[in-house]
């Protein structure tokens, strides 16, 4: 298992996420972010905003998802 944070993701906190694969973190990052935008967090919603952003341009979200799960993968082992 590994461990990234919501700020590691592109968010706007220290929550941690434990995943075995980064489809799973992402699946529990992007619930996280619900979370977060019904609660209407400041924080978050402008890191949305700039994710929202990223996502107007295909190749830049396909190249910043490879680059995050390269980032994971490269991540030790959680001792959990």
């Amino acid at each position: 298992m590994k461990t990234m944070t919501c700020k590691q993701l592109g968010g706007a906190c220290d929550m941690q996420f434990h995943a075995n694969t980064f489809e799973e973190l992402a699946e529990q990052s992007k619930k996280h972010g619900m979370q977060m935008f019904k609660a209407g967090d400041k924080e978050h919603l402008e890191a949305m905003n700039k994710m929202q952003e990223l996502m107007k341009s295909q190749d830049a979200m396909a190249k910043w998802f490879e680059n995050k799960k390269k980032e994971f993968e490269a991540l030790p082992k959680s001792k959990n």
